[in-house]
Formats: structure tokens, C-alpha cells, sequence
């Protein structure tokens, strides 16, 4: 009988750690202060999503994407139309500068990695979170001024 039990207890605690990491990852968008969460995403390994914003000094559009890596978010490239005070003028180490199609910057190679990203969302201008081809309005999601970090669980 107590072969079973421990048998039974093996079996369980085996399917509770393969079903634990079998579990999809989340990118979690949430308060700083109080761990409110003002949105959830699946996400898997190597899924790629964007924020975009107008630059507050530069007045022009930024977007930065980010590749899902483990528990963290690698910064893959940033995209920008015209130089200014606040934005990458020269390239470090392993980076790169090409020109997509519409002419705007594009540099690759970054070095970085978060286990939180943390912003604080636009009263002038919104943050647009851009994941699996859907535009989500971070003003609209968490509201003007809202100091958010972005995680993937």
C-alpha cells in the first residue's frame, strides 16, 4: 500500500512540474508601486513586440523592439527618422546602422537585456505597445503618467 501512495505521489509531483513548464509565458504590464496589472500577453520564446513613442526632445516617432529571451526582454533594434539631443548618434561595439525602406534609422546588434522594463507612460504623446500584429495604446490601457514595468512570467 505504501508503494502506491508513493508512487501516486511521484506520478503527481511529475505531472505538476511538466505541466508547470509547459505553461506559456506571459508579458505582464503593471504598476510599479502597486503590481496592479493593467494587461497580459502569451508570449513564447523568441517573439518579438515594439513600443513606440514621439521622442519628448527629438518630436519625432522612436520605436524600440524587444525579443522575449528566457524571463527576459533583449533589445533587438530601434527605429528613428531624424538625429537629435536624446537619441543614438554613435554606434557601440557590435552594432549596426542600415536604412529601411521608408529611409528611417535602424540600428541592430544591441548588447542589453531587462528583467523589467520600466517606462512612465506619455501625457503629451501615448506609448504604443505593438504585439502579435495588434496596437494596444499604453495611455489608454494604463492611463496618462502611469509608472509601469513591463516582465515576462
Amino acid at each position: 500500500m505504501r508503494k502506491k501512495v508513493y508512487l501516486l505521489g511521484a506520478l503527481l509531483l511529475l505531472g505538476g512540474i511538466l505541466l508547470f513548464s509547459l505553461k506559456e509565458k506571459e508579458l505582464l504590464i503593471r504598476d510599479q508601486d502597486t503590481g496592479e496589472i493593467y494587461g497580459s500577453f502569451d508570449v513564447e520564446e523568441g517573439d518579438v513586440f515594439s513600443i513606440t513613442f514621439i521622442h519628448s526632445v527629438n518630436k519625432s516617432p522612436v520605436t524600440d523592439r524587444l525579443i522575449i529571451r528566457g524571463h527576459h526582454l533583449d533589445a533587438y533594434e530601434t527605429i528613428y527618422s531624424s538625429f537629435g539631443a536624446g537619441v543614438q548618434t554613435e554606434l557601440r561595439e557590435g552594432e549596426e546602422l542600415s536604412y529601411d525602406k521608408d529611409g528611417n534609422m535602424v540600428i541592430r546588434g544591441f548588447q542589453q537585456s531587462y528583467g523589467s522594463l520600466n517606462l512612465i507612460v506619455g501625457t503629451v504623446s501615448d506609448h504604443i505597445l505593438t504585439i502579435h500584429g495588434k496596437e494596444i495604446s499604453l495611455r489608454e490601457l494604463c492611463g496618462r503618467n502611469a509608472s509601469v514595468a513591463i516582465v515576462v512570467k
